[in-house]
């Protein structure tokens, strides 16, 4: 997620100067033409009302595109809101329902804190490993150049393995059991149930009730990892989509060959030095929209890592320090900083 106010001019020179030096190109060409068509008596610019028309069609099309791209981009930061939220939760009903009310079970202080931690490291290991798991790329992700995807993911958590982000927070048995399953995060939280089962029955540590009320916090969170699929599994619908971007370069193709004739027009019928205004023209028209149609692309899928993403790498941080403090501990994680501006 980019973090700054206004983006650099450099960032947005890094991704439209190709476009530009095309839209340069292909308007210079179709200038070129119609000045050397003139004297050939041959006019090949276009009206320039059904190209308007037609502008004002695509935009009406490419708002509708970002509008549906960013409700799934914010639905996606919702549901990890409610993750940041829930997981406070289970920290504090960890600290709070495990405790040895009842005496015939005996168990010491340090017994008792490292079944708490367990729990607790456990649960930022379903973090990392759920974060892990929704970015994987699938066939319809977005498909980014290898220079902008390693200036977007240079120095970032995501490049390191599940071993350094998961298998250190958990037993390492336990981990190399779990890591070939499926669905790791699934199965980490049915792990959490299977030890709840445990601590309540042979260990009594917590009561039904408790027991009760710390499953439901656990169903919550198969309940936000199944929207978080749900996003991710379901690619944006294709026909609006491929349309669009089919849409886009219509109007830009065709922008040229109205253009010029309006700008003829200024210049009277034997002075045809007005039809270069063409080109600027051209490119800026031709770079905002290719410009709003690229940022419905990227924000189609909130979970893939990139620029205009949900931050997960960020949020998963801000949850472990949140409940390692719970735990008592003072040596916490620094928070994750931007790289290049953009909080991953």
């Amino acid at each position: 997620m980019y973090i700054r106010r206004n983006i650099k001019f450099r960032i947005i020179a890094k991704f439209a100067w190709k476009n530009i030096i095309m839209f340069t190109l292909w308007s210079s060409a179709v200038t070129f033409l119609y000045h050397y068509c003139l004297h050939q008596d041959i006019n090949i610019g276009i009206p320039f009302l059904p190209l308007s028309t037609i502008g004002i069609a695509v935009a009406f099309y490419i708002g509708f595109k970002n509008n549906a791209s960013y409700d799934r981009f914010w639905e996606g930061r919702k549901i990890w809101g409610g993750i940041v939220n829930y997981s406070r939760t289970w920290a504090n009903q960890v600290m709070s329902f495990v405790s040895d009310y009842k005496t015939e079970y005996k168990i010491n202080k340090e017994e008792l804190f490292q079944i708490k931690k367990k729990l607790i490291y456990r649960h930022i290991a379903w973090l990392n490993a759920l974060r892990l798991h929704l970015r994987q790329p699938t066939s319809f992700s977005i498909k980014h150049s290898r220079a902008i995807r390693k200036m977007l993911t240079e120095g970032t958590p995501e490049r390191t393995q599940w071993n350094e982000e998961v298998g250190v927070l958990m037993d390492n048995a336990e981990y190399c059991h779990l890591i070939q399953r499926v669905n790791t995060p699934a199965q980490l939280i049915r792990q959490q149930g299977e030890d709840l089962k445990e601590i309540m029955e042979e260990k009594g540590l917590i009561n039904h009730f408790r027991h009760m009320e710390m499953m439901r916090v656990l169903e919550e969170f198969y309940n936000l990892q199944g929207k978080c699929e749900r996003i991710k599994n379901t690619p944006f619908p294709r026909q609006y989509a491929y349309f669009s971007k089919i849409f886009t370069w219509i109007f830009i193709l065709l922008l040229p060959f109205g253009m010029v004739r309006e700008f003829d027009a200024l210049g009277g019928e034997e002075v045809h030095s007005f039809i270069w205004l063409t080109v600027p023209f051209c490119v800026l028209i031709s770079w905002i929209f290719i410009t709003m149609e690229i940022v419905g692309d990227n924000s189609e899928d909130p979970f893939e890592g990139f620029v205009n993403d949900v931050p997960m790498t960020a949020l998963c941080r801000t949850i472990e320090i949140d409940l390692r403090e719970m735990l008592g501990e003072t040596e916490l994680p620094p928070k994750v900083a931007p790289v290049n501006d953009v909080l991953f």
